[in-house]
């Protein structure tokens, strides 16, 4: 299963990085006289209503996905991490902090989040890529802290501090280092699940418009025609699924080989 997720990783990987050089069209020209084409040598998957490539809409909709996903996975790691690892280690008024913070943005429904977000924020990559690293932020922050918690009163803790060690290097050098497995195997699943709220963005609207294409809104161009023309629905429904299911993959071997419990939160 593993070796299936990183292949098929790979291959999205790929396939958005080569995609300029894999479609014949920009899939941002339009070419009316070409609507609802079927698939041909000039458009392996034909056309939609717009008259717009579905290959190149694939291809580049990939760029979208990956950075929102991947992109949104770091912010998130890098905030929520360095919050997690701060109150575990110190306990404390700092821990009751940012566990209020960390209630309070998950007493929120995600979508609904990331909706008031997107809402306020120009739909851009950029910030829906940060809108989504915000939704993720409570998850690392209690998954590093629960980690910090238990490494914070180990026996090489308490030799590094009685050598003199900053509470800093202490944090940064001793505990850090034994989390990061952990934040690994966990990020491969909420890249998932990025790329599913990426799209459902798009698909309502919310993200990056038309005629820049994702897979959200390929699947919302589509859907109106969707009993004449099933594949304009259907193969960003597939592409997105396969994807989403690579990451799933990756996740769960990263869990079982470098920290169990983190797949299974």
């Amino acid at each position: 299963r593993a070796r299936s997720g990183l292949l098929l990783f790979m291959l999205v990987a790929a396939s958005a990085l080569l995609s300029p050089w894999l479609t014949p069209h920009a899939p941002l020209q339009p070419d009316y006289r070409a609507r609802y084409a079927p698939a041909s040598l000039e458009h392996p998957l034909g056309t939609d209503g717009q008259g717009l490539d579905v290959l190149g809409g694939l291809l580049y909709g990939a760029r979208v996905s990956l950075v929102g996903g991947l992109g949104g996975v770091l912010i998130g790691a890098l905030i929520g991490g360095a919050m997690g690892l701060v109150a575990g280690y110190r306990g404390g008024w700092v821990d009751r902090v940012v566990s209020i913070l960390t209630d309070t943005l998950l007493a929120f429904p995600s979508l609904i989040l990331l909706i008031a977000i997107v809402t306020v924020l120009d739909p851009t990559l950029m910030n829906v890529t940060f809108a989504l690293g915000v939704m993720v932020v409570p998850s690392f922050a209690r998954l590093v802290r629960a980690n910090a918690m238990s490494f914070a009163g180990r026996e090489f803790v308490t030799a590094a501090r009685s050598l003199g060690a900053g509470e800093l290097r202490i944090m940064f050098r001793e505990v850090a280092p034994n989390i990061v497995q952990a934040v690994f195997a966990y990020s491969f699943m909420l890249v998932a699940v990025l790329i599913v709220a990426e799209a459902s963005l798009s698909y309502l609207g919310l993200s990056i418009p038309r005629p820049e294409p994702t897979w959200g809104n390929m699947i919302a161009a589509g859907q109106s025609d969707f009993q004449r023309y099933p594949y304009l629905v259907g193969v960003p429904a597939v592409v997105l699924f396969l994807t989403v299911l690579s990451f799933n993959q990756l996740g769960e071997a990263a869990g079982r080989k470098w920290s169990p419990g983190a797949a299974k939160i």
